[in-house]
């Protein structure tokens, strides 16, 4: 037996989100590592924002448990989150639903006696103008840029309550903060979807209509760290074995590309071959995202693993099968 089978052989784990993009590939490999106990709230089941329904969940995962005596786990990633043009519509939601969910499920667990909490944050939660590379000691250097600032500050709430827990009551909670992330699985809708899958549909769509442009937000300008989706599960699962401090983590590539440059591969990968137009009427967003990941590696060993472009022919491989296969936009 492996040292990670071992770390996780009579542990039960409560993954939040984890039906979803993320979620599923830390599912899949926490089962990979002999998890057999590993329970995923769903949102029609148990809203998390409600203090009530989260009580519920620790008394329907203690009933449903094989090994009453065993070490239960949570790791946070459920949120509510979308791209520039949705985070501009829901500002309010956006806030809400995350504060309440994590505050709520990390006080719980504490009542309960979890015996470690993971929490997911988000490289939003970095000032509008953090010094690139952004390193974790800048994270309250400034205020976030502003069409994600509700969505970054009320995740970035969730490393105070942590390291408050920490001190006041001994609770071992941590906080990572994974750069934007991107595979199969993602979510393609335009309404939510973030840059790169929304590109990829973009591009898709016009190759099979025909069309001759497509528009794009912004100037192009806006330079992006992306990390595929496989590699942020194996580095949270890493840090969940391994790391126990107070100081948050980031998970990133430390890989840079200018949107105008992403939308080339992209165009470039999925077929498209007319005009892109800039609509700089829309934001921009942030104007670089690099992260500073020497703590990840020093902490608990995580490097990143899969290169961008094959990443990215993956992605689009598997959006062009989901299409085929009839199953919509997810």
């Amino acid at each position: 037996m492996t040292i990670k089978e071992h770390f996780w052989r009579d542990v039960r784990v409560i993954v939040t989100g984890g039906a979803g993009f993320l979620g599923s590939h830390v599912v899949r490999k926490l089962q990979e590592r002999g998890c057999h106990q590993v329970f995923v709230p769903r949102s029609a089941d148990y809203d998390l924002r409600r203090w009530d329904a989260i009580q519920r969940l620790f008394g329907d995962v203690r009933s449903a448990s094989e090994t009453r005596d065993s070490q239960l786990i949570i790791i946070h990633l459920a949120g509510n989150v979308g791209g520039i043009g949705y985070n501009l519509d829901h500002p309010g939601e956006l806030f809400y639903d995350n504060i309440m969910m994590g505050v709520q499920l990390m006080e719980a667990a504490r009542q309960h006696g979890v015996a470690k909490f993971v929490a997911i944050g988000t490289v939003c939660a970095y000032p509008k103008f953090t010094p690139v590379p952004f390193r974790e000691e800048d994270l309250w250097n400034g205020y976030p840029e502003e069409t994600n600032a509700p969505y970054g500050l009320a995740k970035k709430m969730l490393l105070v309550q942590a390291q408050a827990y920490r001190q006041q009551y001994g609770f071992n909670a941590i906080y990572l903060l994974p750069v934007n992330l991107y595979g199969p699985g993602d979510n393609f809708d335009p309404r939510s979807s973030h840059v790169i899958p929304a590109l990829i549909k973009k591009c898709v769509d016009a190759v099979e209509n025909g069309d001759q442009e497509i528009v794009v937000w912004g100037d192009g300008s806006p330079t992006r760290e992306f990390l595929y989706v496989e590699d942020a599960a194996e580095g949270i699962l890493l840090a969940t074995e391994r790391y126990d401090k107070p100081e948050p983590v980031n998970l990133g590539s430390s890989w840079e590309i200018s949107i105008r440059d992403l939308v080339m591969l992209i165009a470039r990968e999925t077929g498209f071959q007319g005009r892109i137009v800039w609509d700089t009427t829309r934001p921009n967003g942030q104007p670089r995202r690099k992260l500073d990941t020497r703590r990840a590696e020093q902490g608990f060993g995580f490097r990143a693993q899969t290169p961008f472009a094959e990443g990215l022919r993956r992605t689009v491989a598997w959006y062009r099968a989901t299409r085929r296969a009839g199953q919509g936009e997810r």
